[in-house]
Formats: structure tokens, sequence, C-alpha cells
């Protein structure tokens, strides 16, 4: 027995649909994601309630102890997870999602004859099992237990080529013939299929990677809904796609990439992953009373946040450093580049946490002309998104990516804990230039010396 009718379901539905777009649109600002996330959260609640209330049900007990297990395991996982293992998560919860997009269509396919309805099924069984797959290698690139590298072989092109011609062959034979075993078989290729898709991938490619698998987990979702008859997965599933889609390209922008070549880029030599050769020059080191004093004196300083301040967690340190140059009267901001740590908006969230000023954070496009009039650009753990060889190395694997252009500052200061590359493996010439200052050591017990030396001036 119901307790909603068809008219009341419709309405709740309309409503979690609202606050799904509600949820999106929060979060393009950090001032006001929190809320974005407190009110999507409360349209999934909304939506899960008014299943129960509105369907009839078999094995009750089944699903309130999956959800229970679930929720025991997410719960735990979801707050102590470090914000550098962010990524990592947003994989995981997207590849969890597309992969219960292609068992669900798997087990609707024995009690489903509608053409169409197969149709459907097909897509979704193959989409979803080729966003599980590909999740799970980039959340294992990510957590470097297999190398961040493209990872390609002899013919692999030809291998990537026969698994799509099987999908579409085996998703032509399952739409007359219903067949559970093809289906199982379809799933098998999209995982394989997943997984070549994302090994080829390397370096700062993987987080755009992540947001490309979280707009085909997005189409699954949509594709169930047509599956299953439910209205409100068709538009959350429609709306995480084109989102997804969108992020995905702006990504891509903000490296100076495209998408094909991010996929396939490996196979002409195209990757983001250079060599992890390192150069024997010269670089300048000084000490944290030299770099204090730099700062100090300084009447306006730009400090370039990556993914080493996340790393070491030196986020409340570098705040505390900030305010002690404030109180002295120098003019302190945050340039944040679109792709800085290991996903979007990774540094925005980092910063917010240890409470910077919204007005203090500046993107790209609005600090870069301001480094010319800048004292010192303080670099914290970034490495690729200042290097000048997007702009200058046409032979560089992330030549034409914009980046925060701290040469232009009169003086740069870089904390690093060694002269190890960034994620993209390449050197940084910047760190050669004779206005370049280097700190080496842990970021946050770098800041916690300097401020001290700040303090002391």
């Amino acid at each position: 027995m119901t307790v909603l009718s068809p008219t009341w379901t419709a309405l709740l539905y309309l409503v979690a649909a609202v606050c799904f777009i509600l949820a999106l649109k929060g979060l393009s600002s950090p001032r006001t994601a929190r809320r974005g996330n407190l009110v999507g959260a409360a349209g999934a609640l909304l939506a899960v309630v008014t299943v129960f209330l509105s369907t009839r049900l078999e094995n009750v007990p089944a699903i309130l102890a999956a959800i229970v297990v679930g929720s025991a395991i997410a719960a735990p996982v979801a707050r102590r997870v470090k914000m550098t293992q962010m990524p990592q998560l947003v994989a995981l919860f997207n590849g969890v999602g597309g992969g219960a997009a292609a068992l669900v269509a798997l087990l609707e396919l024995s009690h489903n004859a509608d053409p169409w309805a197969r149709l459907a099924i097909v897509f979704t069984v193959l989409i979803g099992a080729i966003s599980f797959a590909g999740s799970g290698v980039t959340f294992a690139k990510l957590q470097e237990l297999i190398t961040t590298r493209p990872v390609v072989f002899a013919g692999m092109r030809w291998v990537m080529s026969a698994v799509l011609l099987l999908a579409v062959g085996g998703g032509a034979a399952i739409v007359p013939t219903g067949s559970v075993v093809l289906a199982v078989v379809l799933l098998a290729i999209g995982l394989a299929a997943g997984v070549l898709l994302v090994l080829p991938v390397g370096g700062a490619d993987v987080p755009i990677v992540i947001s490309l698998l979280n707009a085909f987990t997005g189409l699954a979702v949509a594709a169930s809904g047509i599956v299953l008859g439910n209205v409100l997965l068709v538009v959350a599933g429609t709306l995480v796609g084109a989102s997804g889609t969108i992020l995905t390209r702006a990504m891509a922008s903000a490296m100076g990439r495209s998408v094909s070549g991010i996929l396939f880029g490996a196979f002409r030599g195209g990757s983001t992953a250079g060599s992890t050769v390192l150069s024997e020059r010269p670089v300048r080191s000084s000490s944290a009373e030299d770099v204090a004093v730099l700062l100090g004196y300084a009447q306006r300083v730009v400090v370039v946040p990556g993914y080493g301040l996340a790393v070491a967690q030196g986020q409340h340190t570098m705040v505390e450093l900030a305010a002690a140059l404030e109180a002295r009267g120098v003019e302190v901001v945050y340039g944040i580049h679109p792709v800085a740590g290991r996903m979007p908006g990774h540094m925005n969230v980092l910063l917010a946490e240890a409470n910077v000023p919204y007005e203090s954070l500046r993107e790209m496009a609005e600090v870069n002309p301001e480094f010319k009039t800048t004292d010192v650009a303080l670099v914290v753990g970034a490495n690729d998104v200042v290097n000048p060889a997007a702009k200058s190395s046409p032979g560089s694997p992330i030549f034409g990516m914009p980046i925060l252009e701290v040469s232009d500052a009169r003086q740069v200061v870089f904390l690093k804990r060694s002269m190890r590359p960034g994620f993209a493996g390449i050197e940084n010439e910047l760190l050669y230039d004779p206005k370049t200052t280097l700190l080496f050591g842990d970021a946050k017990e770098s800041l916690g010396k300097v401020l001290n030396a700040v303090k002391a001036l």
C-alpha cells in the first residue's frame, strides 16, 4: 500500500529537482557552496523518502539493511578523509554511482520487452560500467597505487577500437533478444573499455578525466530513470551529465588542451606527463629569516597555494602569516589557479577551511595583471600552474596551458619540499631565475619559521 498519491509524488519530485538545481547554483561560488551542499542533500533525502512512501517496494528489510550498511561505511570515510584525498573520494563515489546504475539496468532487462527500454538498458549498462572501471583507475592513479604516467602498449588503439566494436555489436544483439547473458558480456566489455580509456591518461589530466566520468555517471543515471520510469532520476542524471560536461570543458580550457587530446594524447606524445629527469643547475636557496625580510618589508604579496600546501595542512599557518604581514601594512591576496591541487576548487575549499575571506581570493584572470605591481609572489606547494614553459616552450607537454604569471612579480619565493617536479612531471625554469628564492622543507614547518621571523622583525 502506498501513502502518497501520484499528484503528491510528482509534486515532491519537483521540489527535489528544484533542490538539485539550487545546489548546483550554490556550488558555483565558495561563498554559497556549503549552503548548496546542504540544499542538495535535503533534496536527495526528500527523493528517497518519497520513493518509500509512493512505491510498493519488495524486500524492504534488505533495502533498509543496505542503506544502514552503506551509511555506516560512507559517513566515517567522508568525515575522516584528508583534504588532499578528496579527489580520490570523489572518484570512488562517482564510480559507485555508475556501477549501481549499470546493475539496476541489468536486473531490469529480464522483465522488460520494450525495444526502446532495452536500448536505454544497453546504454546504461555500458556507460555505467565504463564510469565504474574508469573511476577505479583514476583513484589508483591519484592514490599512486599505480603510476600517474600514461600506460600504453603496442596496438592499444586497435584493442580499444575492437572493444568499442564489440560493445556496439553486443548492444545491437541485446535490443531484439533481451539476452541477459549478452548483457553480462556487455558489462564486462564496458569495464574493459573504462580501464583502457583512463590508462593512457597521465599527469595533471587525471582530475579532468574524473569530471568526464562524472558526466558519464550522470548520463547512466538519466538512462536508468527512463528504464525505471522515474522522472526524478532523469532530471537528476541530466543535471549531473550536463554540469559534468561543462566542468570538463572548462577544466580542459584552463589547461589549454582539448578533451580528445587529454584522452588520446599519449598515442601521439601529447600527454602532460613529462620527463622526470632533474637538472643539476644551481638554485638560490635561502633561510626563513631572509624570506621574512622580503615579505615583511614588501607592500604587496600574492600567495599562490598548491597541492603541497594541502599535503602539509599548512593553510592555517599560512593565514597566520598573512595576518602578521597585514598587521605590518602589507597587502596580502591569494592567486587561485582553476586546476591547482587535484580538482576544481581544491584551493578555494582549502583556504575556506582556514577562514580566508572570500574577497582575498583572486581568480587567475583577475590576479595575472596585478603581478607586475607585486613585490613578492609567495608560491606555496604549487609548480605546474606557475611554470613559464606553458607559454615559452612549444615542445613542453603543458604548452598552451594558462598559468599564474608569477614571473612578472619583482621577487618570487618558492616553498618546496624538494626539486622534484610537479604532478605533470616537468621541470620549472622559474626555479632557476635569478629573482627566485627557494625555501626547502615541509610547507607547514617552513611557514611557521617564516611567521616567527616576521614577528621578530
